[in-house]
């Protein structure tokens, strides 16, 4: 397995507004999406931050940001970390545009996930 980057953070807060506002008219992310207690905003890149809000019945595990890290063959990487005894919280999530993720808890207790982008500069 070889990470490539990351590609993706995501952050649950009870601040839901005023960090979109904040991603928006100050940091000058594009909305991808926007939905009550959920925002999607891409990068110039394709590099996506995701907004949930306490309402959200998405990640409600999340405790701190989380991150995203790119991989090319999500199934092979996940397999290869739990020969080496990570634990994964969630199965491996397919979107119908490819996009993939699973996230797992690393030796230090914090949550993080494997994504697949296809299509992404770095694959």
């Amino acid at each position: 397995m070889k990470i490539k980057e990351l590609v993706w953070i995501g952050t649950r807060t009870e601040h839901f507004g005023a960090m979109l506002n904040f991603c928006q008219n100050v940091m000058g992310l594009t909305p991808a999406f926007v939905e009550p207690g959920f925002a999607a905003l891409d990068m110039p890149n394709g590099d996506r931050f995701e907004i949930f809000g306490t309402d959200s019945p998405n990640n409600t595990f999340y405790t701190h940001p989380v991150v995203g890290f790119l991989v090319d063959d999500i199934v092979a990487a996940r397999a290869e970390m739990e020969a080496n005894g990570i634990e994964f919280i969630d199965p491996i999530h397919t979107e119908e545009d490819g996009n993939a993720w699973t996230h797992f808890r690393a030796p230090d207790g914090f949550v993080y996930s494997l994504t697949f982008v296809p299509g992404h500069p770095a694959n």
